[in-house]
């Protein structure tokens, strides 16, 4: 298996990658080889083509759909986690607009690429908080629904350590209440329409299904969005659940934490070689390619993806827009 470790720190381990890399950026860019002092290893770089970058123009592409969660995410810092019974203070605390869908859409709108939001808030103020956020990104909002009747919108405790780990706990909230047995068609469309479809297990596992086996004639079948030509990206974080085998088979892209992985394979992830081993077992599973986020080493990938890691408080405030990636590229 051959995949490529990327790290936010100095040290870092490159493994020699032979697949091609997709990219939801229409980019001219060129990958060179450069060789190290050990003969039998190279290093993957790339660069942006200047000549082509003002002079190609860009027909607009297929959109991003997002079909996923909103919370209201209530960070709390801390040295280390509480032991059983016990109480500790925190060093700082804030309430920032995210959740996994929440945050994946307004990566791809600051990145300039038109993205859409599916999803569902309460009609509350943590709900007005997000729909501000998300709108303030550039991200399309026609298909985010407020409900009424008092389901509140779904929130996070996101407690930060100081050693860069992060744990996470859930309350639904509008992300797991009132969604419909079956998709609306309008829902659907935007899904037939995409390039790329992300999803993730904080919003009900039949939804995912339904959107990841959509066909072209609005039915569910056995056909996935991936049977329309989408792509599809499954975040494993979420739901506590064994991942159903039939949502498996028609992602294109499966991206869980160490833990997560541990989890879902049931086999240890505590280094790197035991992290390939249990990807190996999701391509056995059906997954192609596999992206396992490593938190404060950054990330690894295998077979064809990438990640670009970030360590800073609040996903949707730390997130690099288009230029930044631009200038990020034409210095290397």
């Amino acid at each position: 298996m051959e995949g490529i470790a990327f790290s936010p720190s100095n040290n870092f381990n490159c493994y020699p990658q032979t697949h091609p890399i997709k990219t939801l950026i229409p980019i001219p860019f060129r990958f060179c080889n450069y060789k190290t002092n050990n003969p039998n290893q190279s290093l993957l770089s790339f660069s942006i083509n200047s000549s082509k970058t003002t002079q190609t123009p860009i027909t607009q592409p297929p959109p991003l759909v997002v079909v996923g969660s909103a919370n209201a995410d209530i960070y709390v810092e801390i040295d280390r986690l509480p032991t059983e019974g016990e109480t500790i203070s925190a060093k700082n605390g804030q309430t920032l607009a995210g959740g996994k869908g929440a945050n994946q859409a307004t990566c791809g709108a600051k990145l300039s690429y038109p993205t859409y939001f599916v999803g569902q808030v309460g009609d509350d103020a943590h709900g007005k908080l997000i729909t501000q956020a998300l709108g303030n990104g550039g991200v399309r909002l026609e298909y985010l629904k407020s409900l009424g009747g008092g389901v509140p919108t779904g929130h996070a405790v996101v407690m930060l350590q100081s050693n860069g780990q992060n744990s996470i706990i859930i309350v639904g909230g509008a992300n797991m209440s009132s969604w419909p047995d079956k998709l609306s068609d309008q829902d659907l469309d935007v899904v037939k329409n995409a390039g790329i479809v992300l999803l993730q297990r904080e919003i009900p596992d039949s939804v995912n299904i339904q959107v990841a086996k959509f066909s072209l004639s609005f039915e569910v079948s056995f056909q996935a969005a991936k049977g329309a030509g989408v792509t599809v990206i499954m975040d494993a974080g979420g739901m506590d659940a064994p991942m159903p085998q039939e949502l498996l088979k028609f992602v294109d892209i499966f991206s869980p934490n160490e833990s997560e992985l541990r989890r879902l394979t049931g086999m240890p992830t505590d280094n790197f070689e035991q992290i390939s081993q249990a990807a190996a077992k999701c391509h056995k599973m059906g997954v192609t390619q596999v992206l396992v986020k490593l938190g404060a080493k950054g990330s690894a990938l295998f077979i064809e993806a990438a990640s670009l890691c970030v360590q800073v408080k609040g996903a949707i405030p730390s997130m690099p827009d288009r230029k930044s990636i631009l200038n990020l590229l034409q210095s290397v």
